[in-house]
Formats: C-alpha cells, sequence, structure tokens
C-alpha cells in the first residue's frame, strides 16, 4: 500500500515536471518584493499567452532571511490592485540545485547577480541574467528594492516587471520551439 502511495506521488512529481519544457526563476534579496512580484506577474502572462504548463516559474531569495514567509503585505496589495495574488507564496532561499533545474536565472539586481554568479556552477553560468535585460520601455538596469520605500515604490516595481515579462514571454516564446527540438 505504502509503495503504491509513493510511485504515485513519484510519477505526478515526473509528469510535472514533464509537462514543463522551460523553468525560470525570478531571484531577489529576500524574496518578499521584488521576486514574488515578477513571479505572479509573469505566471499571469504565461496563462494568457497560452504557454502553460509548459512554461513555469518561481521565486527565491538569495538571504534567508524570510524563508517561509508571506510576501511583504505593500507588495501584495499593490500587485493584488493589478489583479496579481501573491497570497499563496513563500519566501526561500536560493538552493545549488536551482542552477540545474532553471533554464533562466534572473536578478534584480547586480547584487542579487554577484551572489549568483559566486553560487552558480561554471557550466550553467550561461543561465543567468538581471529581469531587465528583457525590458522595451524601462531602461534601468535593475528593479530597485521598494522594502524601504513607500507606496510608489511598489508601483514602480510593477511597472518595471509587467514591462519586463512582456518582453520574456515573447522571448520565452520564440525559443521554446528550439529547447523542445533538442530534446
Amino acid at each position: 500500500m505504502i509503495a503504491s502511495i509513493i510511485r504515485n506521488v513519484l510519477g505526478l512529481r515526473a509528469r510535472r515536471q514533464a509537462e514543463a519544457d522551460f523553468r525560470i526563476l525570478f531571484v531577489c534579496m529576500g524574496n518578499v518584493c521584488r521576486s514574488p512580484t515578477a513571479e505572479a506577474v509573469f505566471r499571469r502572462q504565461v496563462e494568457v499567452a497560452g504557454l502553460a504548463p509548459a512554461v513555469q516559474c518561481a521565486s527565491a531569495g538569495t538571504h534567508d532571511f524570510h524563508v517561509g514567509s508571506s510576501p511583504d503585505g505593500r507588495a501584495r496589495a499593490a500587485a493584488l490592485k493589478r489583479g496579481y495574488d501573491l497570497s499563496r507564496l513563500r519566501g526561500r532561499h536560493v538552493s545549488d540545485e536551482d542552477f540545474e533545474r532553471y533554464d533562466l536565472i534572473l536578478a534584480m539586481d547586480q547584487h542579487n547577480m554577484s551572489f549568483l554568479k559566486q553560487r552558480c556552477p561554471p557550466h550553467r553560468q550561461e543561465r543567468l541574467k538581471l529581469l531587465m535585460e528583457f525590458a522595451r520601455c524601462h531602461k534601468a538596469p535593475e528593479v530597485p528594492d521598494p522594502y524601504y520605500g513607500n507606496a510608489q515604490a511598489f508601483e514602480l516595481v510593477l511597472d518595471m516587471v509587467e514591462d519586463a515579462c512582456s518582453a520574456l514571454v515573447d522571448h520565452v516564446r520564440s525559443i521554446r520551439p528550439n529547447k523542445a527540438q533538442a530534446k
């Protein structure tokens, strides 16, 4: 009986992983403001584009300050005003397995990128990018940390993330057929 349950759980995990042919991880410092916002925005845009469940995403923090915590209340409130629900997300720390599991790991700023480059194996460094490299309208190279800011800081993060994630969806759409053929 227990062996049957274990086989079923492992089979379900394998099917879910097989469904995704492209995975993206969004990374900020604490995983309570910027990266969960990016995860929710990108997930919605992927669903609207009809790319789910083949394209999956998650978020993590470079530091373990908020592991298990909900996103910051101000981030949740700003996101909810635009129709994004962050309530089910929980903070987690970047793991060594993430560098193998995710096809693209997107840092919110250079500090996050430095941390990722130090931990990432040399053969996976090409997977590391700044999220704002994908932005079309916003030319800032980094998503500013709103943690010590006001409500407008969280609105600016949403503006920047929506811009970058929209272009990111187009990028993923353009490379997915090539990745599927390479398998």
